[in-house]
């Protein structure tokens, strides 16, 4: 990329906004996601008792399901991120591009 495609995204607001947007779901998924693994490791601790309980009359106990949700679950925020990021953010990103990059060409 030229450097003044470079300044011009730097000057744009929509990019600022778009960034701190962006930056604003993935702290809030990576929070999201501590406190599930947060709560999971708590539960551990201190329930050790009802999480080995079996489950049922098998030898599966209360915690495997919970644990294998929570990796289902990380899975899913993944997904949910990639998902965004790929239908609303790459695409207000190429927008913005272009617009940068057709003021770069256009004649001073």
């Amino acid at each position: 990329m030229h450097d003044d495609v470079i300044a011009r995204l730097d000057a744009d607001p929509r990019y600022h906004a778009l960034v701190r947007r962006r930056s604003r779901l993935g702290w809030l998924l990576a929070v999201i996601i501590l406190g599930a693994f947060t709560a999971f490791t708590l539960l551990m601790a201190f329930q050790k008792a009802w999480m080995a309980s079996p489950i049922g009359a098998g030898v599966t106990s209360v915690g495997v399901p919970i644990g294998m949700g929570l990796i289902l679950f990380a899975i899913m925020l993944t997904g949910l991120y990639v998902w965004r990021s790929n239908s609303v953010y790459d695409r207000e990103m190429a927008q913005i591009l272009a617009q940068a990059q057709a003021q770069s060409r256009a004649p001073a």
